[in-house]
């Protein structure tokens, strides 16, 4: 069964109904929250500001099965894109054309992706390593996955049950505490590749990747042209487009 949400304000257009082509559509609770799989589309400006802004503070694993449509101006597309929306499309796409473009979203936002950065770490799942200025860090398995599943959604609490079942496939709190060991051993391997701060211990046993915005300390040592290559520009400019676009 293919299935679509859609998050505007009101009912779906009939242009863009794809139950036309069989589609199933799914109910608002449903169109939301973590573990998404499935496309949803809607018209953003639509959307009353603080609903804009809700949408726009979506992490990064929701935002990628959002479609925009009905949006003229060619730089808010590129904006949409560039904040990680699956995609954003122009006035009057035909239902053909919708319903490819969901199925292309769709199957961009299920592939596994080889890398992933935040702020001055790469992540690399070929060579299960995380990178800084290009310097391997070093990481055992068990410490990779644990970032790698931080770094799906930044800035996102994480329970110690979740951590146990999606890294160790774990469905209950064993007596040892290998998952602090784990997350010791990866904070002191970071500090040392010149990373401080990135995952944080919440109470309750949560842990978080550092948002984005927050300042990650950096080595002293590390050349002019090394923060050139962590992509501190290009992070700027990520944070200036959400900026602009959520302001009123």
């Amino acid at each position: 069964m293919r299935l679509f949400g859609w998050f505007s304000v009101g009912p779906i257009p009939t242009a863009y109904d794809l139950r036309r082509l069989g589609w199933q559509l799914l109910a608002d609770e449903r169109s939301s929250g973590r573990g998404l799989a499935h496309a949803v589309l809607g018209r953003p400006h639509d959307l009353p500001m603080p609903q804009w802004l809700t949408l726009a503070g979506a992490n990064v694993a929701q935002r990628k099965w959002m479609m925009m449509i009905d949006v003229p101006e060619s730089t808010d597309r590129a904006r949409m894109l560039r904040l990680g929306f699956g995609d954003a499309v122009g006035q009057g796409p035909s239902l053909d054309e919708l319903e490819s473009r969901v199925l292309r979203l769709a199957q961009y936002a299920e592939a596994l992706p080889r890398y992933r950065r935040h702020g001055a770490v790469q992540l690399d799942l070929l060579a299960r390593d995380a990178f800084v200025a290009g310097r391997a860090v070093g990481l055992h398995p068990r410490e990779f996955a644990l970032l790698w599943r931080l770094c799906e959604v930044p800035g996102e609490v994480i329970g110690t049950p979740e951590l146990l079942y999606d890294v160790w496939r774990l469905s209950f709190r064993p007596e040892t505490n290998s998952l602090a060991v784990h997350l010791s051993r990866l904070r002191a391997k970071l500090r040392t590749a010149g990373v401080d701060g990135l995952v944080e211990t919440l109470p309750g046993g949560c842990y978080r990747l550092a948002g984005e915005g927050r300042a990650v300390p950096l080595r002293a040592d590390l050349a002019l042209d090394d923060y050139v290559r962590l992509g501190e520009d290009h992070l700027s400019a990520a944070l200036q487009d959400q900026i602009a676009w959520t302001t009123p």
